[in-house]
């Protein structure tokens, strides 16, 4: 985005940098809210349109900038929100999160592979792991805005019932509703970690297909969740039972191609999983650990989503594939 000048004196906006230095703020809260950086960094960019839209003496007027494009960014997600939830039920299979990768592994741009400005890197940490965001996926926008904003950016209720359009204790109740949400997904015993060993333990067993090993790392009511919109083959329901999931990844690891390699990388700020061919990833793999036995697999496929951990990621035309059947 290119500096404005004052006008008549061509001297630069003594405000850009102080608005220009909200755009991460911006992106991590876009990400929170949609569970897309493709979809949170349109948001951003068309929160910033909003604001160059403007007049130098409207901008002005403005006494904090900052907060002015927070609210114009929740906003613009919480009308993302409302469209995505009627796009989404015509989405092919399971809706998982987009995975981002750890500051290590950050390669692919928007397009052409350029490079991604740190700045706009997502802040990893438990309000961006998957488990955390896929239960996000079930509230309602307005329960989801009022939750993240008040409870991870802490936000008072009235700046919340000035950007949802309700009563500061309308507000309430649905953070309360997305916090009753939260508790109930979190796990009845043992505390949810990051284990890295554990990750590791299950890619020597898948790689050696043993069986016995992947059933003694999962837990006995582990879930597995594929998503591959169409465009990537996978399994289309989720896998239940930690026996059946070690049947169906032993199965997966005789059907993987001779040249698919598994490297551990961080997903989301946790240990998982990246499959890839000849450089590209083609898979990623998030886990959720609880104690030392793996509650929940989620596996994305779709090209969409997964561009961002190769190298020369660009947009492609999609191509729709056949879904894998349903393990027995």
């Amino acid at each position: 985005m290119t500096t404005r000048s004052d006008p008549g004196h061509g001297h630069p906006d003594p405000g850009l940098d102080a608005v220009m230095s909200e755009r991460r703020h911006l992106v991590n809260l876009a990400y929170r809210l949609l569970g897309s950086l493709t979809e949170a960094e349109d948001a951003v960019q068309e929160t910033y349109t909003r604001w160059y839209a403007m007049s130098r003496q409207q901008q002005e007027a403005i006494k904090s900038p900052g907060a002015w494009l927070t609210t114009v960014a929740s906003r613009v997600c919480l009308t993302v929100l409302g469209s995505a939830r009627v796009r989404r039920e015509t989405y092919v299979g399971e809706w998982i999160p987009e995975p981002l990768p750890g500051g290590a592994e950050w390669i692919g741009g928007r397009q052409g592979g350029a490079s991604v400005d740190p700045a706009d890197r997502v802040t990893l940490d438990e309000s961006v792991s998957l488990a955390f965001l896929v239960v996000l996926e079930s509230m309602t926008p307005a329960e989801r805005v009022a939750f993240v904003l008040h409870d991870v950016f802490c936000h008072s209720f009235a700046e919340v019932a000035e950007i949802v359009g309700r009563t500061p204790g309308a507000c309430r109740q649905l953070a309360s509703s997305a916090r009753r949400r939260v508790r109930a997904a979190r796990p009845s015993a043992g505390v949810a970690s990051g284990r890295s060993d554990v990750v590791g333990a299950f890619k020597v067993a898948w790689e050696a297909k043993d069986i016995e090993a992947l059933i003694g790392l999962l837990d006995p009511d582990a879930t597995a969740t594929a998503d591959g919109g169409g465009l990537a083959t996978t399994f289309l329901h989720p896998i239940v039972g930690g026996e059946r999931i070690a049947h169906a990844w032993a199965e997966l690891a005789r059907r993987r191609p001779a040249d698919t390699v598994l490297l551990e990388r961080t997903v989301n700020g946790r240990p998982g999983l990246v499959a890839q061919q000849d450089g590209v990833t083609v898979t990623v793999f998030a886990f959720e650990v609880v104690g030392d036995r793996i509650r929940n697999i989620w596996v994305m496929r779709n090209p969409e989503k997964i561009g961002r951990w190769t190298t020369g990621w660009h947009r492609g035309p999609p191509t729709r594939v056949r879904p894998l059947p349903e393990p027995s």
